[in-house]
């Protein structure tokens, strides 16, 4: 079935598999706007400045941007390679600290390069380019996945509120929290969607909005502040919200606002899903506590939006980039394996195992 998204191309690779292609997110939605990457610091700046974003598609970029910058490497040796692609790989990991794919996707084409270290280097720098398509492809088929498993959770002609953007624009196709409501959209289910702002950075305004609409989903923008009051109303029958980063606890990394959602919905006895892919479940972090928390510049608070500064100038900003949502408020976490109820630090797949349903 054709994605009713599936001319919005978020990232993916040139015909020659010589440059990285990614929808510039920080010019919607006024623009669609293409960009077109070669070197290190261009991916570095592209995910690092949003203009790629989205846990998985963070990923599937990087891993892209891996493979295009290991072609430029001129060499017949390879340690001389490997040494170059372990810069490449420390240099890429740096742009966004907290989204668990962006990792993940690397130390996959790191693999790829140790498990053929008897092949020539022309050779090598080939298969990285098909690992890097596999990922996306990978994507393509777990987002639709997710989207079935969420879909069976909801009814036609449900309210349902989302924070920040875990849809198509997020991923290569579908999304995570949005992909249920583009298979409900596909359906006829005839949801309506609250769609939070998301400040500082405004990815509900600028991108959610914006697609749902593209998309033809019934949607009403929302300011954060007044979640609660939407759901007061009896206007929300669901959360469904994305994550960058899941403990293995079940805890859960995501924008910004999603912990004062998850109280709400709780607050008001409304189910609260996560939904992502299982890439995105971190066995090796324990607990909220243990996921590193981005921190980003004042000015995104202060200045970025405004046509003059709207903040003292010595004001001190705090502005972290996730917050992180206890277990205890999830009602499931959602991935492309199945449905997961708590206990999450029973249920969730480990290991490529399913979940329990």
């Amino acid at each position: 079935m054709t994605h009713i998204l599936a001319g919005l191309r978020t990232v993916r690779l040139n015909e020659k598999g010589e440059q990285v292609i990614i929808l510039d997110q920080t010019r919607l939605p006024e623009k669609e706007i293409y960009l077109t990457l070669s070197s290190a610091e261009e991916i570095w700046e592209a995910i690092y400045h949003l203009k790629v974003r989205g846990a998985p598609a963070i990923g599937i970029a990087a891993a892209y941007g891996l493979a295009v910058c290991c072609k430029q490497i001129k060499t017949s040796s390879f340690e001389l390679f490997l040494e170059q692609f372990g810069q490449l790989k420390t240099y890429l990991a740096s742009s966004r600290p907290t989204a668990v794919n962006l990792m993940a996707a690397l130390n996959r084409m790191e693999q790829i390069v140790l498990n053929h270290a008897d092949l020539p280097i022309e050779q090598i720098q080939n298969r990285l380019i098909t690992e890097a398509e596999l990922i996306r492809e990978e994507d393509v088929v777990a987002c639709r996945k997710i989207g079935e498993f969420g879909l069976s959770l909801l009814r036609p002609g449900m309210g349902l509120l989302t924070h920040c953007n875990a849809g198509h624009l997020a991923v290569s196709a579908y999304g995570t929290a949005l992909a249920p409501i583009y298979l409900g959209e596909e359906q006829n289910y005839g949801f309506h969607v609250f769609a939070d702002e998301t400040r500082p950075l405004l990815q509900g305004a600028r991108l959610t909005a914006y697609e749902l609409m593209k998309a033809g989903v019934s949607t009403t923008l929302i300011c954060d502040n007044m979640a609660s009051s939407v759901m007061q109303k009896g206007w929300v029958q669901a959360v469904l919200v994305g994550c960058d980063r899941i403990a293995a606890n079940g805890d859960t990394a995501n924008k910004i606002g999603t912990s004062g959602v998850a109280i709400l919905a709780r607050h008001y006895g409304i189910p609260f899903y996560v939904l992502g892919p299982t890439s995105t479940i971190d066995h090796n972090c324990p607990d909220g506590e243990s996921i590193e928390i981005e921190e980003r510049h004042p000015d995104e608070v202060t200045t970025m939006w405004y046509e003059k500064r709207m903040a003292p100038r010595d004001v001190s900003v705090f502005n972290p980039a996730f917050d992180v949502t206890p277990h205890q408020l999830i009602t499931a976490i959602i991935t492309e394996k199945g449905i997961a109820y708590p206990p999450f630090s029973e249920t969730l797949p480990t290991n490529g195992c399913d979940l329990f349903l």
